[in-house]
C-alpha cells in the first residue's frame, strides 16, 4: 500500500494543474490561398496605412477595411480539420447539448430556437472539406456563431481570427427609454439624453426610428442576437448604455453591444458608416471603426498577418512569429480596491467593496430614508478579494439595520456571476436560520472521461484525511473537486458512500447525466472552492446561524437588468424560491409583455478547457500499474493531448463549457433551469433620468413594491387593455434640476463612453462578457 501511494504521489508531482499540456504535432501546411480583394490595394496593407497615418492619433481603422483584411487571411485547411477533431472531447463536457437540440416548447416559444451543436460541427467539417470557406475568418466565424447560437454564457469558443485581431465599434452608444415610464420605450443617442438631462442643449432629443434604413426595433432585435445572453429582452437591454455595466469598467459589456461592448466587439461591421434616422426627420452618419488588437508593423497582406498572428503549433515555437497584442484604445478597468469614489451616476457609497463589485448605498431623498441598497454587479471571482466581498456584505447589512433601514433593494444589474459560494454566503447572511438550507441541486453530463477521473480520484482521496494542512498538495487538489465522492452531498444532503453512488448515471431527453449533488457547506475543505471564505452559518461560522434575520423577505426586492447569469442565477434561485423575495425587471423590448428577471446562463459552474485538461492529466497520474496503462489507452490518454484548442483560441476569451446544470427543487422532469421560462414579478421601463442617476431606478422599484399611494406601477398591470403611445421625443418636463455639482457629474458620465470590454474577471460561475 505504501509503495502504491508513493508511486501515485510521484506521478502527481509532475502534473501541471493550471497550464495546458503541450504535445508536439506536425505543423499543417495545406492552405486555401485565395486572396482576391475589392480594391487595387491589399486590404491589410490599407489597414496598416490607415493605422499609421499621421492624421490618425488613436490608431483606429475603418471597420470595412478591417473586415476585408480579416477575410483575406487564407485558410490553413489541415489545421482547421485537426482543430475540429481536437475540440470535440471538450464539448462532451457541455451539459445541455441534448436540451439545446430538443428544448421544451415554452423555451422555443419564448426564449430561443433549437440548435443541434453536434450536427453543426459536422457541417463545418464538411464545409472545410468542400472548400466552402474562403479563409480563416470564414471558418472561425462559422464556429463562433454556432457556439454563440446556444446562448449559454458558459459555452464559449472564440478562435484567433475572431477574437485576437480587431474589435469593432460604432462609437455611438444608445439607450432605450420611456419618456414617462408609461409610454413604450424608444432608442435615443445617449449623448443627447445626457445633454438634455443636464439642460445643456437647445434642441429636443428625438427617437431613432431607422438604422441604416431599417426599422429601429427590428434592426436592434436582430443585432442583439450577437450577445451572449439567453433571454431576448435581456439581449435587447444589453445593446444599450447602462450605468451598472460601466460601473465595473472593462469587466462588463461597456457601453452596450450596439456600440462594440461585450460580444458586440466581435460582431463584424462590414460597412464604413452607420446612419441613424430620427423621428423628427433628420439623420446622422457615424463612422464604423475597428481597434487593431495586434501590431500592424510590417503587415501588408493577409498572408503576412497570418504568419505573425496565427499559431499553427509545430511542437516548439509559434509558426513564424508571435502575435503582438495591444489593448483597445480607451479601454478602462474598474478600480482594483475599495476606497475610490462611487461610479459615475451613483450616489456616495455608505460601505465600499472591492473594485466597485459590491457597494452599499442609502437613498438620500424624502420618502426613501428607510431604504438601503446593496449594489451587486458581480460575485467576486478574484481570490485576493473574496474575504473583502463577504465582509462588505456583512458590514453593510449590519450598518443598515443599525441605521434603522427597514427595506432592502439588492441591485444585481450587470451581474455575470463570479464565485459560486459567494451566492450561498450572501443568501445565508440574509436568511441565517438553519431552516433556510440552500438547495442548489446540480448534475453533470455523464461520459467516459468524467467517470474515469471520478474513479481515480475517489480511489486515492479516502486514503488521506480531509484537512486543510495536507502536505500532499495534489491530494488536496483532488479532494476539493467534485470527483472525490466525499466532496459534496446527495439530493437529501447526506454523504455519498462511493463514486458509483455519486455518479449513478440516468437518462433525460436522450442523454446521460449524473445523479444530483449539493454543496456540503460544512465541508472542511470548503475554503478551497470559495476563495478562502467559510460560508455564513456553517463550519467556522456556524455560530452566525443564530443571528437575527436583518430584513423580512417582504422587505427585500431584487432589481434586474436581465444580465444576471451563472452565480447570479444561483443567488436569484435561492432568494426567490427559498427566500420568497420578489423580482423587479427593468427595460426589455418595446412592448408590454412580461419579461424574465434572469436573462443570462442559468448553468451553475463553468470549466475552462485548461481546467478540464488538467483534471484529465491528474486523473491519469493518480493511477498506477495496470490501471494507469488502461487509463493511458482510454479517452483520457488519447483525446486531450492536442495544443491546438489553446493555441488557436482567443486570448480575450478562454474556451469553456458549462459543466453543471442547475435543477429546481421538487422538479422531477430533469429539465435544467437553463430551459425554464420564469417571469419577473414586476416589469418597469427605463426612463431618461435612470440613464444618468441610478437612484431613479431604485426609487421606481421601491415605489412599485412598497408605495401605498399607487405611485409605482408595473408595466403589465397598468392599462392592460389600452394601446400605449410610443416615446418619440424627450420633453423638458423630464429635466433634472440644475445643481452646483452637475458639470462634474456630466463630465464623469461622458468619460464613461470610452470604456471598452477588457474581460478581467473570472470565477467558478462567471459568464465572460
Amino acid at each position: 500500500m505504501q509503495y502504491i501511494l508513493l508511486s501515485v504521489l510521484i506521478g502527481l508531482l509532475s502534473v501541471t494543474s493550471a497550464n495546458p499540456i503541450l504535445h508536439p504535432r506536425a505543423s499543417p501546411t495545406n492552405t486555401n490561398s485565395n486572396t482576391a480583394t475589392s480594391s487595387g490595394t491589399a486590404p491589410c496593407a490599407a489597414v496598416s496605412a490607415a493605422h499609421f497615418a499621421p492624421t490618425n492619433p488613436d490608431g483606429t481603422v475603418p471597420a470595412n477595411l478591417a473586415y476585408e483584411c480579416l477575410k483575406s487571411v487564407p485558410l490553413n485547411i489541415t489545421a482547421a480539420k485537426s482543430l475540429m477533431g481536437e475540440i470535440r472531447p471538450y464539448i462532451r463536457w457541455q451539459t445541455n447539448i441534448a436540451f439545446l437540440k430538443n428544448p421544451p416548447s415554452e423555451y422555443i416559444q419564448k426564449i430561443q430556437s433549437p440548435v443541434d451543436i453536434l450536427a453543426g460541427l459536422d457541417q463545418i467539417e464538411a464545409q472545410i472539406d468542400s472548400g466552402a470557406f474562403f479563409g480563416e475568418y470564414d471558418f472561425g466565424s462559422a464556429l463562433y456563431k454556432l457556439i454563440l447560437s446556444a446562448h449559454d454564457g458558459h459555452f464559449s469558443i472564440v478562435l484567433d481570427s475572431v477574437g485576437n485581431l480587431f474589435n469593432f465599434d460604432r462609437r455611438v452608444p444608445l439607450v432605450s427609454v420611456s419618456e414617462d415610464g408609461v409610454k413604450l420605450p424608444a432608442a435615443f443617442v445617449y449623448a443627447d439624453v445626457v445633454a438634455q438631462q443636464f439642460n445643456t442643449i437647445s434642441y429636443t432629443p428625438s427617437a431613432v426610428v431607422r438604422i441604416d434604413g431599417q426599422d429601429t426595433a427590428t434592426f436592434l432585435e436582430n443585432w442583439s442576437q450577437w450577445g451572449i445572453l439567453q433571454d431576448r429582452d435581456a439581449l435587447y437591454n444589453n445593446l444599450f448604455y447602462e450605468l451598472a455595466q460601466v460601473s465595473i469598467g472593462g469587466s462588463g459589456t461597456g457601453t452596450g453591444t450596439f456600440s462594440g461592448g461585450g460580444r458586440g466587439r466581435w460582431a463584424p461591421l462590414t460597412t464604413a458608416t452607420t446612419t441613424l434616422t430620427f423621428a423628427n426627420g433628420t439623420s446622422r452618419v457615424y463612422n464604423n471603426i475597428a481597434y487593431p488588437m495586434f501590431s500592424l508593423s510590417g503587415i501588408d497582406s493577409g498572408e503576412k498577418l497570418q504568419q505573425q498572428n496565427f499559431n499553427y503549433y509545430d511542437g516548439s515555437t509559434a509558426n513564424t512569429g508571435e502575435a503582438k497584442l495591444q489593448a483597445a484604445p480607451g479601454a478602462k478597468a474598474a478600480a482594483p480596491v475599495s476606497g475610490s469614489t462611487s461610479p459615475a451616476g451613483y450616489p456616495p457609497y455608505v460601505v465600499a467593496g472591492p473594485s466597485n463589485l459590491v457597494n452599499g448605498y442609502y437613498i438620500d431623498s424624502p420618502g426613501y430614508t428607510d431604504v438601503a441598497v446593496l449594489s451587486l454587479p458581480n460575485f467576486e471571482g478574484d481570490s485576493d478579494y473574496e474575504a473583502d466581498f463577504q465582509s462588505t456584505n456583512r458590514n453593510f447589512l449590519a450598518k443598515a439595520v443599525a441605521d434603522n433601514k427597514t427595506k432592502l433593494i439588492i441591485d444585481v444589474s450587470a451581474n455575470g456571476g463570479g464565485t459560486v459560494l459567494q451566492a450561498y454566503d450572501l443568501f445565508k447572511q440574509l436568511f441565517p436560520s438553519p431552516a433556510y438550507l440552500p438547495y442548489g441541486a446540480t448534475r453533470w453530463r455523464a461520459h467516459e472521461a468524467m467517470d474515469l477521473i471520478g474513479q481515480a480520484f475517489s480511489a486515492v482521496c479516502p486514503l488521506y484525511p480531509r484537512v486543510l494542512d495536507t502536505i500532499q498538495f495534489y491530494v488536496q487538489e483532488m479532494q476539493s473537486t467534485y470527483f472525490d465522492y466525499e466532496e459534496e452531498a446527495d439530493v437529501n444532503y447526506k454523504p455519498f458512500t462511493s463514486w458509483p453512488e455519486k455518479y449513478s448515471p440516468r437518462v433525460y431527453n436522450g442523454d446521460n447525466f449524473t445523479g444530483i449533488s449539493r454543496y456540503n457547506l460544512s465541508d472542511t475543505l470548503i475554503t478551497l472552492q470559495s476563495g478562502g471564505i467559510d460560508i455564513t452559518g456553517y463550519g467556522a461560522l456556524a455560530g452566525l446561524s443564530n443571528n437575527p434575520q436583518p430584513f423580512k423577505a417582504e422587505d427585500i426586492i431584487l432589481v434586474y437588468d436581465g444580465y444576471c447569469a451563472s452565480t447570479c442565477s444561483i443567488f436569484s434561485e435561492l432568494m426567490r424560491q427559498q427566500g420568497g423575495v420578489k423580482a423587479y425587471a427593468m427595460g426589455g423590448r418595446p412592448n408590454t409583455h412580461p419579461i424574465q428577471a434572469v436573462g443570462g446562463t442559468k448553468g451553475v459552474n463553468n470549466y475552462g478547457w485548461d481546467t478540464i485538461q488538467s483534471l484529465v492529466s491528474l486523473g491519469v497520474r493518480a493511477t498506477s500499474g495496470a490501471t494507469r496503462t488502461r487509463y493511458q489507452q482510454s479517452t483520457l490518454g488519447t483525446d486531450y493531448n492536442a495544443y491546438g484548442p489553446f493555441a488557436r483560441t482567443s486570448w480575450a476569451s478562454s474556451p469553456g463549457c458549462n459543466v453543471r446544470d442547475g435543477l429546481r427543487q421538487g422538479d422531477d422532469s430533469g429539465t435544467p433551469l437553463q430551459f425554464r421560462y420564469e417571469e419577473a414579478d414586476c416589469r418597469l421601463y427605463y426612463t431618461p433620468e435612470m440613464t444618468v442617476d441610478v437612484t431613479a431606478i431604485w426609487k421606481a422599484a421601491a415605489d412599485a413594491h412598497w408605495s401605498g399611494k399607487g405611485k409605482g406601477k408595473c408595466v403589465v398591470n397598468w392599462w392592460p387593455f389600452s394601446k400605449r403611445e410610443v416615446t418619440t421625443t424627450l420633453k423638458t418636463s423630464r429635466l433634472r434640476k440644475r445643481g452646483a455639482n452637475d458639470a462634474k457629474v456630466m463630465e464623469e458620465l461622458l468619460n464613461t463612453l470610452t470604456i471598452k470590454t477588457d474581460n478581467q474577471l473570472r470565477g467558478s460561475g462567471f459568464m465572460q462578457p
